[in-house]
C-alpha cells in the first residue's frame, strides 16, 4: 500500500492494483511513482493469486508463511481470487485504518495483461452475482469485458496488444485507447524493475532478443490520462474522449510510414516528433515479443527530419499541446517530455 503522507494531499480516489503473476512473482505493473503520488492517489496492491502468495511464503517465510489462497488446499486454480481482490478493496471502506486514516471515496480496480484478463473474468461472470464494490475498472494492455454494465470500463491498449482490425464500438460506459509506438511492457517500467530484480532475485535477467528491446514511447503518460478521465467518469459521469485506432491491416499487422511507425491510434510527441524507431513488436526468447523495438535514427535520418535542434523542440511542443488538448497527456507529462527534447542528441 502506498497513500499520501498528508491527508490535504489524498484526492480520495484508490487506485486498487491485481498484482499480475506471469514472471511467477507479484509485480506491481501499473505502479508509476510520478503520475500517481503527484494526482494524491492511494495505490494498492493486491496479491490474490497462488502463485504470487507461493513466492512471497517462500521467499519471507517469516513475514508470509501463514498466507493462503487455496482454501487450505481445496481450490488450485485461483477460484478464491475474484473474492479475495474484491474483499480487499471493500476493507478500504469499512474502515479508515488500512489507508492510515484516511477515506476513500472512490475505488478504481485496474490491472495489466494478465491481471486485466482476471478482471475481465469478475466483471463478466462475478460481478452480476455479487454487489459491487468498486466504481470504475481500468485494462490496461490486457483484454476488457463484453458485457456492459452500470461501472465504466476504459481499456487502454500498447502498440503490441492490438492485433485485430475488429475493435468494440465506445459507448457511454467503455472506452478504448490505442498507443502508437508504445510496447507491452517498455523502457519504463524496466528502469523500475531493474533495481528491484537485483535486490529481490540476486540479478536483472538479460534478453536477447530479435531487435532492440524496450519502446521508450511512455505509455504510462496515457495510462496517467485515463486514470483521471476514469475518476472524472465515476463521480461526475463525464465520459471520456474518444481516440483514433491504430490502422490495422486484414491480416493483423500494423500499417506503417516509411520511418516505420505505426499508423493512426494515440500520437505520442516520441511518435509525432520522433528521434528513434519505437515500436510495439518484437521477438526472441522469453518475453522478448512483448517488450518492442527501439532504434535511434542516424544523422541522415534526423538532419533529413529536423532542420535543427529548435525545429525539433518545437514539434514536440506541438504535439504534446495536440494531445493536451484532446484529453491523451496530462500537462505535466508534457512538461517532462519537454525537458527531455531540449536535452534530446539532435544537433
Amino acid at each position: 500500500m502506498r497513500r499520501p503522507a498528508r491527508a490535504a494531499r489524498f484526492n480520495g480516489t484508490a487506485l486498487v492494483e491485481w498484482q499480475n503473476v506471469t514472471a511467477g512473482y507479484d509485480l506491481d505493473a501499473l505502479w508509476n511513482a510520478d503520475t500517481v503520488t503527484r494526482a494524491g492517489y492511494a495505490w494498492i496492491g493486491v496479491s490474490a493469486q497462488r502463485v504470487g502468495v507461493d513466492q512471497l511464503r517462500g521467499w519471507s517465510p517469516a513475514r508470509y508463511g501463514s498466507l493462503d489462497v487455496t482454501g487450505a488446499g481445496a481450490y488450485l486454480g485461483d477460484e478464491l481470487s475474484y473474492d479475495i481482490f474484491a474483499q480487499a478493496a471493500r476493507a478500504l471502506t469499512a474502515t479508515r485504518k488500512p489507508l492510515g486514516g484516511l477515506k476513500a471515496r472512490t475505488l478504481l480496480a485496474i490491472g495489466a495483461s494478465q491481471s486485466a484478463a482476471r478482471m475481465t473474468v469478475y466483471y463478466d461472470r462475478v460481478l452480476p452475482q455479487v454487489e459491487p464494490v468498486f466504481d470504475g475498472y481500468g485494462f490496461i494492455v490486457g483484454s476488457a469485458p463484453v458485457r456492459r454494465g452500470p461501472e465504466p470500463v476504459f481499456q487502454v491498449l500498447s502498440e503490441t496488444d492490438v492485433r485485430s482490425p475488429v475493435r468494440p464500438p465506445d459507448t457511454d460506459r467503455f472506452r478504448r485507447w490505442e498507443v502508437a509506438g508504445a510496447a507491452h511492457s517498455g523502457h519504463a517500467g524496466q528502469v523500475y524493475r531493474q533495481p528491484i530484480q537485483e535486490r529481490d532475485l540476486g540479478a536483472a535477467p538479460v534478453y536477447d532478443c530479435a531487435q532492440p528491446p524496450f519502446s521508450r514511447v511512455p505509455l504510462h503518460h496515457v495510462v496517467a490520462a485515463s486514470y483521471a478521465h476514469l475518476d472524472r467518469w465515476v463521480r461526475r459521469g463525464t465520459p471520456p474522449p474518444a481516440a483514433e485506432p491504430l490502422v490495422v491491416n486484414a491480416d493483423g499487422t500494423k500499417q506503417r510510414d516509411e520511418l516505420g511507425l505505426a499508423r493512426g491510434g494515440i500520437r505520442l510527441s516520441q511518435v509525432a516528433a520522433p528521434i528513434a524507431l519505437n515500436s510495439g513488436d518484437n521477438s526472441g526468447e522469453s518475453f522478448c515479443r512483448l517488450f518492442g523495438t527501439h532504434v535511434p535514427f542516424d544523422q541522415a535520418v534526423l538532419d533529413e527530419l529536423y532542420r535543427s535542434h529548435a525545429a525539433y523542440v518545437g514539434r514536440v511542443v506541438h504535439a504534446d499541446l495536440r494531445n493536451v488538448r484532446a484529453g491523451y497527456l496530462l500537462p505535466a507529462d508534457a512538461a517532462r517530455n519537454l525537458r527531455d527534447a531540449v536535452t534530446a542528441p539532435v544537433p
